[in-house]
Parts: structure tokens; C-alpha cells; sequence
């Protein structure tokens, strides 16, 4: 730009005119695939027209290493390491079984129907492999090879190179000099998005705080969908919890608590958990599993005790339901055959003097607190039960 301004920036552009695009970082987890290639395609094509134009065109390209997928696979090949050796010698008894075709005759699309993978990513990705060596092994890689994987930097110097080789290949204009990689292994790039989050921190836009997602407890971080090594498409169950204190213990009971020093001088209630709160009013009773051991879990009150299951203490230990963030304290344990027969306070039923808690075969430790509601006015289960 001259310093007399004697030519207008719109004059510039018009005589001089730019045009960019962006590919999406594609992750560098492994090497790109057809996919990547269609998608790159036609921000290819677009570029070499705008570029026939006259335009200045300006292809950049990024390779996205950010997050836990990386992390989680080269921690998987430790774990391997540590289990096979340096040459990944998988015991007969532990070696992955053929699996059947997921697309058989009875599952096939009808003529004129439409056909839909029921692969997840990861799965479509891997395929029927059961370790991260085999995977790595099917890329054409030596055992010494993959045991440098074990190293989750090993993956940033690894693959990218290999990208960028292929879509040299390909033929694509993108302008390398720009190339980079996300995270701190690149400073420029890391200060970028340290700007970013702190620009929008000061106009009071972003926000620290607590919000319910899926959590790691072995990271200490947030393991959203594709960070995980599985359990992809799995999302948040939100419960509501039925705090119901203890008014009588059955017989059984009795003897069990009189053993537990620590639940002396504390209200002990039974937690149970609902996705449907509102139905609450019509309770007459509470299940509890006659095969499952519950737990005498300290809450974040100091004069209260949950009983749940040991599962649902540690879920709850991170929603500010027990003494510190993580910690689970536990009391005692009790059967829940012990437990049938104990008297509880439900505070929204129409029964104030209190219902009973009564003996369920099929209640599970996986699912909820391991003690349920009971409502036959608005369950069919409950009401047949």
C-alpha cells in the first residue's frame, strides 16, 4: 500500500483479487482414507478454478492432533507392550475369534430399499481387530515399529509426513509453507487459541464452571465421543435421585447396622433414581435387588449416609454429592436381602406414614442406584409386580 493512499484498497482488491479455502483438520490418528479424499476434492477443484480466474488463490492446510484419541492409542500400545512383549505374542486362549458378517440374508435391503451401515466409526475404522498392534500390523508395520506408537508424539512425527506425501500425490494446490500441526507442538498456533479463549473470557462470553457430561476419572477430564477408545454414541442418562429416609430396619437389618459404628447419630437414607420424578405421587413401595450388595456411602453432609450401589457412589462422587470431588467414602455394606422389609420416608407419596421396601430379582448394579421407585398406577411392570 503506497503511504500517499493513492490507491484505494478496494481498487487493490478489484486489480488484485484473493480467494481462500479450508479443508477441516483432518485427525492424524492414522493415514487419510477415501473419504478425506472425496471431501479435499472439491475444495481442490475449487481452487484451481478461482486460480483460472486470475484470483490469487490460497489453499492452507492444517493436521488436527488435539484431544484423547492419539493419548488413548498410544496408551493402549503401552498396555499391549506390557502384556505381549516387544513382539506382541498373543496367548491362543486371548486371540480374537472370526466375526460374522454383519450384513447377512436376513438383515440384506430389500430391492428399491435403502441400505445403511450399522458400523460406528471406530468400528468401520478397525474393523474386526481386537488390539491396536493388529490394526498397526495391517499398515504394513514392524513389531519394533509399533512399539514406538507407545509414545503419543511418535504419532505427530509419524503420520503427517505420510499426509502430506499422498495429497502431493493427488495433486493437490495447497501451499505447505502454511502447514501445520494443533496443540503446543506448534507455538504460533497454540497462542492463537490461547488468544481466542481469552478474548472471548474477557467480553464474558466463555465461562468456567461445572456442566454434566461423560467424564474420565483415570484423566481427570471430559472423554467426549470420539476421544474414547469405546463406547462411542454413548451420551449423559440424567436421573433424578428420591432421597428417602430410614424410619424403621427390618430385623436383618438391625443386625447388620448395629456392626457399623460409623452410622451412629447419622440419617441413612435410600437413594433412589427415576427418569420419571413426576410420577411420584402415586409411590406405594421400593425394590431393592435380594442378590445385590449395597453400600453405606458418607454424602457431601456430614450427618447424612446414602445406600446405593458402589457403582452410583462413584458416579455421584463427581457431582458434588459426596464429601470431596472423587472421593468415595464408604461405611459398610449391607445385602439387599437384608434391606427387604425396612420402612422409608417417600416424601412425595400419597402414603406419609412411610412404604416398604420389598425384594426384586432383576434389579441391576449397572443401571441407576440399584434401588427403584415403585408406581403401579403408572407402570404396567409395577402394577403386574
Amino acid at each position: 500500500m503506497p503511504e500517499d493512499d493513492s490507491v484505494a484498497p478496494e481498487a487493490l482488491h478489484d486489480k488484485h483479487p484473493k480467494w481462500m479455502g479450508t479443508f477441516p483438520y483432518p485427525y492424524m490418528n492414522g493415514v487419510l482414507h477415501l473419504g478425506h479424499a472425496f471431501s479435499v476434492s472439491k475444495i481442490e477443484f475449487a481452487a484451481g478454478w478461482e486460480r483460472l480466474q486470475g484470483k490469487r488463490a490460497l489453499f492452507p492446510f492444517g493436521f488436527h492432533v488435539t484431544g484423547m484419541p492419539i493419548k488413548a492409542a498410544a496408551d493402549k500400545i503401552a498396555r499391549e507392550l506390557e502384556m505381549f512383549g516387544p513382539e506382541f505374542a498373543v496367548p491362543e486362549e486371548t486371540e480374537l475369534e472370526s466375526q460374522p458378517s454383519e450384513l447377512s440374508v436376513d438383515t440384506a435391503p430389500k430391492a428399491g430399499g435403502n441400505f445403511r451401515g450399522k458400523k460406528s466409526k471406530v468400528v468401520a475404522k478397525t474393523g474386526n481387530k481386537k488390539y491396536q498392534f493388529q490394526i498397526m500390523q495391517d499398515q504394513g508395520m514392524s513389531n519394533a515399529e509399533i512399539a514406538k506408537f507407545a509414545h503419543a508424539e511418535h504419532w505427530l512425527e509419524h503420520y503427517p509426513p505420510i499426509a502430506i506425501s499422498d495429497l502431493k500425490a493427488m495433486g493437490c494446490k495447497i501451499d505447505w509453507r502454511r502447514a501445520f500441526l494443533t496443540t503446543d507442538h506448534n507455538p504460533y498456533y497454540d497462542s492463537f487459541a490461547q488468544w481466542q479463549f481469552n478474548r472471548l473470557r474477557d467480553m464474558d462470553k466463555i465461562k468456567f464452571g461445572n456442566r454434566y457430561t461423560i467424564w474420565s476419572a483415570k484423566d481427570g477430564q471430559p472423554c467426549m465421543d470420539h476421544d474414547r477408545q469405546t463406547g462411542e454414541g454413548v451420551d449423559v442418562q440424567k436421573y433424578t435421585c428420591i432421597k428417602m429416609q430410614v424410619l424403621n430396619w427390618s430385623q436383618a437389618a438391625q443386625a447388620v447396622i448395629a456392626d457399623i459404628l460409623e452410622l451412629k447419630g447419622k440419617k441413612v437414607f435410600m437413594v433412589a433414581a427415576t427418569l420419571r420424578p413426576e410420577t411420584m405421587y402415586g409411590q406405594t413401595n421400593c425394590f431393592v435387588g435380594t442378590k445385590l450388595t449395597y453400600g453405606f456411602f458418607q454424602s457431601s453432609m456430614s450427618d447424612e449416609v446414602y445406600v446405593i450401589t458402589e457403582r452410583a457412589a462413584r458416579n455421584m462422587a463427581f457431582q458434588g454429592l459426596s464429601p470431596a470431588n472423587g472421593q468415595v467414602v464408604q461405611l459398610g455394606t449391607i445385602s439387599g436381602q437384608d434391606i427387604v422389609g425396612t420402612k422409608v420416608n417417600a416424601p412425595l407419596s400419597h402414603y406419609t406414614d412411610g412404604v416398604f421396601m420389598l425384594p426384586m430379582d432383576n434389579v441391576l448394579a449397572t443401571k441407576g442406584t440399584g434401588v427403584v421407585t415403585s408406581v403401579p398406577s403408572d407402570s404396567p411392570d409395577d402394577f403386574a409386580t
